[in-house]
């Protein structure tokens, strides 16, 4: 079948296939060309229009975008036809692609290292510019749109300019042309998610470059209203969702191809994933507060040109070499243009908003800390600092390098420690902001909305402790994930209540940014308590076992049946036959090679369920035939949780973009005369279901009737918040007994770098060199050694690169201290902030002029319908379930 379609391919083009390769690179060359050519000429045609101010040049610069997709389009078909045909001549081809790699992998050798992935980014980029300009293809005359379309040739150019340059993916290869290919990377050919997973990141990272187009037509323009966050909402989203989707599914592969066990390991490309991710999602917190009162407008467009610059950013890091990382499979000259590239971004942003700084300035301000926008704003600042430590953790080796020479590692071990406070108060305010109403929370209000929330968490911590979990980390994130549930659904049952209350379809309860976002918040939910359970209680071992013998492995049933020799075109194997438990299926973990000079892979067999996944690696196989065999094993709680969350996400991120339609309030003319407003409830009489205040009383009996009331309302959710409290105190009681050699080694070995792999742990790592390492670190701890006497050995033999965790001493010392410091900086100033609102809007609103406000805000955010006959007006909820 593979061979049909090649011949297929080969008919097509009408050429014999000596004469395929100057086609492939001649249609190469021209698609490139064409796409450079076609955003020059755009960027002139719409500069010299808003220059001249003539509309009609501008709409001509519109169809520039379309010119930029073809040669994208046939830029990308040329490569993926030279794949097909494997023709060598073409040296990109010739090091990425052999006769014997399956089609699947012939197609995603497209992107396989540094010239396809460059293909590939101008190739989404092309479609994401042709998509805006038929979008606004009615608008093309708007100096907005103009100046946004301008800004994204200018990105297109750039990364066609490369192609045509440093990294041409249609260079012809430089000597005789081979018979054969070297092949696809050993680690690339090994699972079908190469074919989706860069798709989506590059769906992501690209997908930014439209709002950061129009922020910066918007500061360029002087338009700085709401209107172009209206416009870019969803394009944010859709790039948002797209890159949560891509880092789960780099996740994955992870997971089941690099044979470690694990899903993330803080490598700097992940990190450079991770890091736009951090600064997108507090975007699309903060733009709420900036689109319902018009605050934080310049802290948005920083978190947008942010976005932006990170994502070129990440791809210097990613690109230039300068760092090692199992995800990266290409080096390159690039990085000093990609670096040229994000310090442009980043000095025009700042000039930009420095310029339009007093038309950015908002009228008014967040009035009190226990609001929704005051949460958000808390909830900012969290993303903000966990953005810069991870920034901090993987730049910090290379800039102590180039300041004294030294060499330093900066793993795991740093970013879980400063990064998990961090997920902590994200974690709260999760749960907690869906609870709070805008402006200003009553305590009686919150104190409500607070008693499902709280008594979820209080079970779960109660729960976990009556099954024997006392691990403090993994409590504290299960109770805050029951308590960011629990406000997730409270929400989502309030938009249902809703719909169906306003004769709506009861989907339309799940749509909505509000309501979507519930959605999502519940799929975090899910990815946070799957990480913390699978890190917190995995188990990691081996097993030796003759043929037809089983071991029981953390309550698992482990039994080795035998080898089989597997050869096929691309690779040869030796797997191992194991069955798990008294299952049917057999796993097959196998030790492949891709090449006769290349070393062998591991590849790792998953039996998954929704309680565990055991995860086994073939270690050693038979000496002899017959003879015993070693297999990794680990067994890892909860994982199927990872992959089920990051769909839930995946589920919610279009409910949050898709328009939710409101139920329009009906007001009759009748009730616009004294009569109807003598049938509105007094102010101090509020309307049945609205939170408010009683009046203060005189009456002794009514006082006192009162305090009984507010203390039930209080102990309502004080009595789980103490079962809570009292929960993660007792876990952190130190538990009798002294440490096992077994938890002494495994804590060390958590710390210590593979000495062959980039930012793996030896804990973590089954390479030989990491085994050796692990064994002496365990002879070292029956011998009684202090754990700095089995670093400082094995700093001497290894040097300092082999710790994980950088020392709090020397210049190191500024990894720990500059986020704390940052951290301390940034609380004090929103104390001090909160502090000054609260003294200069000291007199709060009386309860009957907080009713009138609440119910003025609540009309005017919907449509009105006037109609000429009185009719009953519709029932305005107690609580705002979409907002």
């Amino acid at each position: 079948m593979r061979g049909e379609a090649r011949v297929l391919l080969g008919a097509v083009a009408g050429h014999m296939p000596g004469g395929e390769a100057a086609v492939n690179a001649a249609l190469g060359h021209a698609g490139v060309l064409l796409g450079f050519a076609a955003a020059v000429a755009g960027i002139v045609t719409l500069g010299a229009g808003l220059a001249r101010r003539r509309p009609a040049a501008l709409r001509h610069g519109q169809p520039y975008t379309v010119l930029v997709l073809v040669g994208a389009v046939t830029a990308s078909a040329a490569m993926v036809h030279a794949f097909l045909t494997h023709d060598f001549s073409l040296a990109y081809v010739a090091e990425n692609n052999s006769r014997q790699t399956p089609l699947l992998y012939d197609v995603t050798g497209m992107w396989s290292a540094l010239q396809g992935s460059i293909l590939l980014w101008g190739l989404i980029l092309a479609g994401y510019l042709a998509a805006m300009s038929f979008r606004f293809r009615r608008k093309a005359a708007d100096p907005v749109v103009a100046w946004a379309t301008l800004a994204g040739l200018a990105v297109a150019a750039f990364f066609f300019a490369l192609m045509l340059g440093p990294a041409d993916p249609f260079d012809r290869f430089a000597g005789p042309i081979p018979s054969n290919g070297a092949g696809p990377n050993p680690l690339l050919q090994d699972n079908a998610l190469v074919a989706i997973h860069p798709v989506f990141l590059y769906l992501g990272f690209v997908g930014f470059t439209v709002p950061f187009a129009f922020a910066a037509a918007a500061l360029l323009t002087g338009r700085l209203d709401e209107d172009w966050l209206t416009i870019t909402r969803r394009w944010t989203l859709f790039a948002w969702g797209s890159l949560s989707v891509g880092i789960v599914l780099g996740m994955w592969w992870s997971y089941e191809v690099l044979g470690w066990g694990g899903f993330w390991a803080w490598d700097p490309v992940e990190n450079a994933s991770l890091l736009p991710w951090l600064t997108a999602t507090a975007y699309l917190h903060s733009v709420v507060v900036q689109e319902r009162r018009g605050l934080l407008r310049v802290w948005n467009l920083s978190l947008l040109l942010s976005t932006f610059s990170l994502t070129i950013f990440g791809t210097f890091l990613t690109r230039s070499g300068v760092l090692q990382s199992v995800h990266s499979f290409s080096v390159s000259s690039i990085g000093p243009l990609f670096l040229g590239l994000f310090v442009a971004v980043v000095l025009g942003g700042v000039v930009l908003i420095a310029w339009r700084g007093s038309r950015l300035r908002s009228f008014g301000g967040i009035d009190h800390p226990a609001s929704r926008e005051g949460a958000f704003l808390v909830n900012n600042l969290a993303f903000a600092a966990f953005a810069f430590v991870v920034l901090l953790g993987t730049v910090f080796p290379l800039v102590l390098e180039a300041v004294n020479g030294q060499q330093a590692t900066v793993g795991s071990p740093y970013f879980d420690t400063m990064t998990f406070p961090i997920v902590v108060v994200l974690l709260f305010l999760m749960g907690l902001a869906p609870l709070l109403p805008w402006r200003k929370a009553s305590s009686q209000v919150l104190g409500k909305r607070l008693v499902g929330p709280a008594w979820t968490a209080a079970l779960v911590v109660t729960v976990c402790l009556a099954a024997g979990i006392r691990a403090t980390i993994p409590l504290v994130v299960f109770a805050l994930g029951g308590f960011a549930a629990a406000s997730a659904l409270r929400q989502l049952a309030l938009g249902l209540r809703s719909a169906r209350r306003q004769g709506q379809p009861l989907r339309s309860g799940l749509l909505g940014r509000t309501n979507g976002g519930m959605v999502v918040h519940l799929g975090i939910v899910a990815i946070a308590v799957a990480m913390a359970a699978s890190l917190s209680f995995g188990h990691r071992g081996q097993v030796t076992l003759a043929v037809g013998h089983s071991a029981r492995f953390d309550g698992h049933i482990i039994t080795y049946l035998g080898t089989s020799d597997i050869t096929r075109p691309n690779r040869t194997a030796m797997e191992a036959l194991v069955r798990v438990d008294q299952a049917s299926r057999i796993l097959h973990p196998a030790v492949s090679q891709y090449a006769p000079d290349t070393l062998g892979v591991s590849t790792p067999a998953i039996s998954s369920t929704l309680v565990d996944d055991v995860y086994l690696t073939f270690v050693s196989p038979p000496q002899r035939p017959g003879g015993p065999a070693t297999i990794g094993v680990i067994v890892q709680p909860l994982i199927a949780w990872l992959w089920i969350g990051a769909g839930v996400v995946a589920l919610g991120t279009p409910l949050a973009a898709w328009p939710r339609r409101r139920a329009p309030v009906t007001v009759s003319v009748a009730s616009t005369g004294p009569k109807a407003m003598a049938d509105e409830p007094a102010p101090s009489q509020p309307a049945a279901g609205t939170p408010s205040a009683p009046r203060p009383t005189h009456d002794p009996d009514q006082q006192v009737a009162h305090r009984r009331r507010r203390a039930r309302e209080t102990l309502r959710w004080a009595l789980p918040a103490t079962v809570l409290v009292g929960g993660l105190v007792f876990s952190l009681i130190p538990r009798p007994g002294p440490e096992t050699v077994a938890e002494r080694t495994a804590q060390i070995a958590s710390i210590v770098r593979c000495p062959s792999c980039p930012d793996v742990s030896v804990a973590d790592s089954t390479i030989p060199s990491a085994v050796a390492v692990d064994h002496y670190i365990r002879r070292a701890v029956e011998k009684g050694q202090s754990e700095q006497q089995i670093l400082d050995f094995l700093v001497s033999r290894y040097g300092p690169r082999i710790l994980l965790r950088p020392p709090s001493s020397g210049d190191d010392v500024l990894v720990w201290v500059l986020p704390l410091v940052g951290t301390a900086i940034a609380g004090g100033g929103l104390a001090l902030f909160f502090f000054r609102r609260a003294r200069r809007y000291a007199a709060p609103l009386s309860d009957a002029d907080r009713l009138l406000v609440e119910r003025a805000l609540s009309k005017a955010d919907r449509p009105l319908e006037v109609r000429s006959a009185p009719e009953a007006r519709a029932p305005v909820p107690a609580e705002e379930p979409t907002r």
